[in-house]
């Protein structure tokens, strides 16, 4: 009898034991589902690491994990949650950035922006509309209209300040349900198998977290920490830009940038909103830049930019000067030199960089954008990491008509319009500007070219070199001498030893014989589209 109580006792208690870890196992479960509901569908797993730090693994329920939120990472993030992408920003800093350049947006670029469908984010910020430059040289000036004819009136380009810009277009992301946006700090990529899977990185919280997903893009900027392996930087310092805000004054031309061929170098200005005028004073690399905190600065500027500076701008350069807002930045170009590497993407200027003289970076990455949208749209699956990649590397082919012109056109103009000792170099700064002041057709290719308009890099080529032979067709007439036509030849020499060097860094057959590159003709996998 004893026996049959204390085996009855056995059995009622392990199954009430049972019961217990049952109802517990199902609280846990259910608590896991509304922790995931309340991360956007993501499934949150804590592992112990060997140093005893707890991990935290987000699982793969996103189909790409964007690295910053810039100009390109937001308006990105907000492309492919469109198209219906489960998409995971993380971004260092969610507060609204204070930069000195990414202000203005050139026509080709707001066109790319329309296609996407995010021209209302230019709205709100009081951007202004920009419609070509006016070139400033030893007293004369020209104004250079971008060849807009054939547009709406609302197509021009758009200047602002690049917080505002950059803060429309997280909002607008972050409207979006499939789409989650969060402060965080990318510290390295997971690999496995190289195979790019996702991302360690830390929270607001300072917790240390893991998110995977099929599709990984960094878009982190000029100072990414993550580039190196996924390309070959090999990152140029041409130049240091020192920048102010002037108030209480009006441009020349309205509606117009500003560009003074100064010595040493040019010096910018252009609007950023209804009552605010940027101005960027370039310092070459071979110049020492001058200190900000012993008033070496401030002394530069009032004795060697002022007296360059139109007489309209001259009294709220001084008085900019003088409140002392004065920021620098370094002027960085890389070309773009990808390893295609399964499971992961590089865009913006964490991808490609040129000088900002010409100001299309951000046509450069909206462009891309629309390439990239265009590729993803056909594929369903993005799980198959190598034959995407396979895929994607028709991305760096088909980016090279509107990056390519863009990028040499910036690095060329740059050096045309530095100043310089040599005598050929001062004659084909004198040719550009008078080139460009013949109107018409002298004008409105370059133009075009510069504005994202007409991304051709033949035209471009074409145009540098028409510029040298005006250059020497000056030299040379009316009557030719031995010193003017060894100027000439110079002249020739040096427009080469500008141009070739940047075509060779940006791939002579991708850029002018695309069609031969056998990316050029990659389809979507059927394995990815069925």
């Amino acid at each position: 009898m004893d026996f049959e109580y204390i085996l009855g006792g056995i059995t009622a208690s392990t199954m009430v034991l049972l019961f217990v870890l049952f109802s517990s196992a199902s609280k846990k479960e259910a608590k896991d589902l509304a922790h995931a509901e309340n991360n956007g569908g993501t499934m949150i797993t804590t592992t112990t690491s060997e140093n005893g730090n707890r991990h935290q693994e987000i699982s793969p329920t996103m189909d790409i994990i964007i690295v910053g939120a810039g100009v390109a990472g937001a308006a990105l993030a907000c492309t492919l949650g469109k198209e219906g992408r489960r998409v995971h920003v993380i971004e260092r800093d969610l507060t609204e950035p204070d930069r000195i350049v990414g202000e203005l947006l050139q026509p080709g670029g707001y066109l790319k922006l329309i296609e996407l469908d995010l021209q209302d984010c230019v709205g709100e910020i009081d951007s202004q509309q920009v419609f070509g430059y006016a070139l400033y040289k030893d007293g004369k000036n020209t104004k250079l209209s971008y060849p807009l004819e054939k547009f709406d009136s609302d197509v021009s380009g758009r200047s602002f300040h690049n917080g505002r810009f950059i803060q429309r277009l997280r909002e607008k992301a972050s409207t979006l349900p499939n789409v989650k946006l969060e402060q965080g700090t990318v510290t390295s990529l997971v690999e496995e198998n190289g195979v790019i899977k996702g991302v360690n990185y830390k929270s607001r919280s300072g917790q240390e977290l893991t998110a995977k997903a099929p599709l990984t893009i960094v878009c982190d900027g000029c100072f990414s920490n993550l580039r190196r392996s996924l390309c070959n930087p090999k990152v140029d310092v041409a130049s240091h830009f020192v920048g102010l805000v002037l108030e209480n004054c009006n441009l020349p031309y309205a509606n117009h940038g500003h560009v003074i061929l100064g010595d040493p170098s040019p010096i910018l200005f252009y609007p950023i909103s209804s009552t605010e005028i940027r101005c960027l004073v370039d310092v070459p690399a071979g110049e020492k830049l001058p200190s900000l905190g012993n008033g070496d600065m401030a002394r530069y500027l009032k004795t060697v930019v002022a007296p360059q500076v139109p007489p309209e701008l001259h009294a709220s350069f001084i008085a900019a000067v003088d409140k002392g807002n004065i920021r620098c930045m370094p002027n960085r170009s890389m070309p773009a030199s990808p390893y295609p590497t399964p499971g992961a993407l590089l865009m913006g200027d964490a991808f490609n960089m040129r000088h900002p003289l010409t100001g299309g970076g951000m046509t450069v990455a909206l462009s891309d954008i629309v390439l990239l949208r265009n590729l993803l749209r056909p594929l369903l699956d993005l799980h198959d990491a190598n034959a995407l990649c396979k895929y994607l590397e028709s991305f760096y082919t088909l980016r090279k008509p509107m990056a390519s012109t863009i990028n040499t056109l910036a690095g060329a103009l740059y050096k045309v319009f530095c100043a310089s000792p040599d005598p050929a170099r001062k004659e084909m700064r004198q040719a550009c500007f008078d080139y460009l002041s013949l109107g018409g057709v002298f004008s409105d290719g370059p133009i075009s070219l510069l504005s994202g308009l007409n991304p051709r890099p033949l035209s471009l080529v074409l145009h540098f070199f028409a510029v040298a032979i005006y250059g020497v067709a000056r030299l040379l007439l009316p009557f030719p001498s031995l010193k003017r036509m060894w100027i000439g030849a110079r002249l020739i020499s040096g427009a080469s030893a500008i141009i070739f060097p940047i075509i060779r860094a940006e791939g002579i057959r991708q850029m002018f014989f695309p069609v031969t590159v056998p990316a050029y003709y990659r389809t979507p996998p059927t394995n990815l589209h069925d």
